[in-house]
């Protein structure tokens, strides 16, 4: 674990992993030490063969309201180039990218639930789209907000809120910084479904453990196909899949996966 306060709280149960943004003081805006306590974290439950769902959440009355201004301005040289709480390797001012929880989400194979138990601003409303799924309270709201500080949206915005609901939609909500509700946001088709807030932790953990009870590595393989497809042809993708079902074909969750159909009963899949 790393050293310093924990503000990214880390669960593990029934393989599912929550991660939970823990600076409920300040809405869980984004501190240096919080950044990177998230890409590890996540890194950790990607890892993790007794982990096969991720839920993102936060404590509190917001998921994340943003960066934490206070803290990124108060860097050696200020700004977002103060992303580093002195444990980096990388020289003053610069940003590994690689390993920032945009790039990380991105990357991981492990399928991931954001479950959005407040507001959701700028980099909270970025990481939010970050993950595969996502559910809502329906008091959440979120905004983009990136137009009205005069940045643009560098955690991945520009990418994934296009791909969700379309050029023309994606470039009112950018352009305008405008603020969603949690209706609104299931209408576009940004959130897959809006609960009572009392209702979203169970609803999110039961989600998880519907994707959990399926073969894990299936699960993984058919998210990575899902994210190549988004820069492959279609005929691309197909061969790629292919390429994929071969070594799936040989798991013992493959004949558990059959048995279990022919005897009609649950699998029990082991990851194997």
């Amino acid at each position: 674990m790393p050293e310093g306060p924990t503000e990214v709280r880390y669960d593990v149960a029934d393989f599912v992993a929550t991660l939970t943004l823990d600076a409920p003081e300040r809405m869980n805006t984004i501190s240096p030490r919080m950044l990177r306590q998230i890409s590890e974290r996540l890194l950790e439950a990607d890892a993790d063969r007794d982990v096969r769902a991720i839920i993102l959440t936060g404590e509190g009355r917001a998921f994340c309201a943003g960066l934490d201004l206070q803290a990124q301005m108060a860097g050696p040289k200020g700004g977002l180039g103060s992303l580093s709480d002195g444990t980096s390797k990388n020289p003053p001012g610069e940003i590994d990218m690689r390993n920032t929880p945009p790039m990380v989400l991105h990357n991981i194979d492990t399928p991931t639930i954001c479950a959005l138990n407040g507001g959701a601003a700028g980099y909270g409303l970025d990481l939010a789209l970050g993950c595969d799924i996502r559910l809502a309270a329906d008091t959440a709201k979120l905004n983009s907000g990136f137009a009205k500080r005069g940045i643009v949206p560098e955690s991945g915005g520009t990418w994934l809120l296009p791909r969700m609901v379309g050029y023309a939609k994606a470039a009112e909500i950018a352009f305008t910084g405008r603020t969603l509700t949690a209706a609104d946001a299931l209408e576009l088709g940004i959130v897959n479904h809006v609960v009572p807030a009392a209702d979203l932790a169970a609803t999110a953990t039961t989600l998880a453990a519907e994707i959990a009870g399926n073969a894990p590595l299936a699960v993984r393989a058919i998210k990575r196909m899902m994210r190549a497809a988004e820069t492959e042809t279609f005929e691309q993708n197909v061969h790629h899949v292919y390429l994929q079902l071969l070594p799936l074909l040989s798991t013992e969750d493959f004949a558990e996966g059959v048995a279990a159909f022919m005897e009609k009963r649950d699998p029990e899949f082991h990851g194997r």
